[in-house]
């Protein structure tokens, strides 16, 4: 049975970007529908298949959890949140969740395939896309074995594989090696790039390499894989290409992390007139708006850098254009941001690298200090890892910093401000910070160039 309705505002997907601006709207009392196609993936990918899970997962390994106790913890972790998030809108006046499949029907309506059965067409003023991303699947020969997992699969696993072999060296790949390696994993990393982390400053992916590989993973590059084939008593054979000599590996289990795609296909775009790239992202002008006037895409649709905050970013976006407020509205004010990799210890980047800071014409002054030395990481017992900043010579302004070591992943937020400060680098050579933190490393850091 079909129904009908009008809304003023509709929101497809229950993403970062997507349920924050559905709480604002609704908190400003404007009608907002927001559809999400699943029951489990109330409050987005961040907290039920991607963020939250696997930072769980890494937590309790670090802890010496052992995989099926870490599991359960993972599991109650997300469905309280999933819970959390579906009260916070549907909980709101003016906010009504629906569950089901939207699909455009006009620039104005779309039809949604309900999950109890049944469908209904709303009608909107304002339709807001928020439906993220999805993992790139490559055309390899039986890539469609039921030992092949995405992220999102292998974390839904109960059990852990004894052997696990990941396609993709990036830094998905990566997090999932070093945490499945940490619950007692053999795993080996196949990567296409002859290089590991070709965009890295060579010191920093070198010392990254040697931490990981010295947990016994084993990282594999310029490998070409080109078939995975089922063997007997539940194993997997990965048949690859390296430097032009054939090569196989076999394992309970194969780890897809090769790029990722929009998860667009469903939507029927054209019947609205979206236009999109050719990889299937959502084109969007810098005010996040696409091709029709009432319809914006937020969040990894829109082809903009995929992280969670960034679709938090694109909400800041959008709700100062609706309240109005003139500052922060476009895409150009945007400010660079930090990103991690949750390895142990963790990858923190802010800024520009070094060879990125060259490849500029910047004239540079490089500072580096091992993170042995920091007293706050011998307490912690992770001396690991290296922090690396780099400043303008000219000006003595912070360009950049790569930190990887322990609580990288939270030091990098104190730099990430002083760059957007416009601070010089004596400023944290002198700030007093607390003692012991790993924060005050940046006293002895700053304190002469390498």
């Amino acid at each position: 049975m079909e129904t009908k309705k009008h809304v003023k505002n509709l929101i497809i997907g229950f993403g970062k970007g997507g349920k924050t601006l559905a709480a604002f709207l609704a908190k400003r009392g404007e009608p907002v529908v927001l559809v999400e196609q699943s029951a489990d993936m109330y409050g987005g990918a961040c907290i039920n298949i991607a963020c939250i899970p696997t930072k769980s997962l890494i937590v309790e390994a670090e802890k010496g959890t052992d995989y099926p106790r870490a599991y359960e913890i993972k599991e109650q972790l997300t469905a309280s949140l999933r819970q959390k998030n579906f009260e916070k809108i549907a909980g709101l006046e003016n906010a009504e969740v629906i569950t089901g499949k939207a699909a455009f029907a006009s620039q104005n309506e779309v039809t949604v395939q309900l999950a109890a059965g049944g469908e209904v067409r709303i009608e909107a003023e304002r339709i807001f896309i928020n439906t993220g991303s999805q993992p790139s699947i490559p055309p390899i020969e039986g890539i469609g074995s039921e030992k092949v997992f995405t992220s999102a699969g292998l974390i839904a696993e109960a059990g852990r594989p004894e052997k696990l072999v990941i396609i993709g060296g990036g830094f998905i790949g990566l997090e999932f090696a070093d945490m499945f390696a940490k619950f007692g994993t053999q795993v080996t990393v196949l990567d296409r790039h002859a290089q590991f982390l070709p965009d890295e400053d060579e010191d920093i992916a070198g010392e990254l390499f040697k931490v990981l590989t010295e947990k016994t993973i084993h990282l594999v590059n310029d490998a070409s894989v080109e078939k995975v084939e089922d063997v007997s008593n539940g194993l997997v054979t990965v048949y690859f290409t390296q430097n032009g000599h054939q090569k196989s590996l076999t394992a309970n289990a194969v780890l897809l992390a090769t790029g990722r795609k929009p998860s667009t296909d469903d939507l029927n775009l054209a019947a609205a007139g979206i236009q999109t790239d050719k990889r299937g992202y959502i084109q969007v002008d810098d005010q996040l708006k696409t091709n029709a006037p009432n319809i914006w895409a937020i969040g990894d649709c829109n082809g903009g850098p995929q992280f969670t905050y960034i679709s938090l970013d694109d909400f800041r976006i959008i709700r100062n254009q609706l309240a109005g407020n003139k500052q922060y509205t476009s895409l150009k004010d945007r400010q660079p941001f930090p990103t991690c990799v949750f390895v142990t210890p963790p990858l923190a980047q802010a800024g520009l690298r070094e060879k990125e800071a060259h490849k500029k014409g910047y004239e540079v002054k490089v500072f580096k200090i091992q993170a042995s030395t920091i007293p706050k990481a011998a307490i912690l017992n992770e001396r690991r890892g290296v922090l690396k900043a780099v400043v303008d010579a000219k000006t003595d302004r912070i360009l950049g910093c790569t930190f990887f070591c322990a609580e990288a992943h939270e030091m990098i937020n104190t730099v990430q401000l002083a760059i957007h400060a416009g601070v010089t680098y004596d400023t944290l050579a002198n700030m007093i910070f607390t003692h012991p933190s790993m924060t005050e490393a940046l006293n002895d850091l700053f304190v002469s160039p390498a």
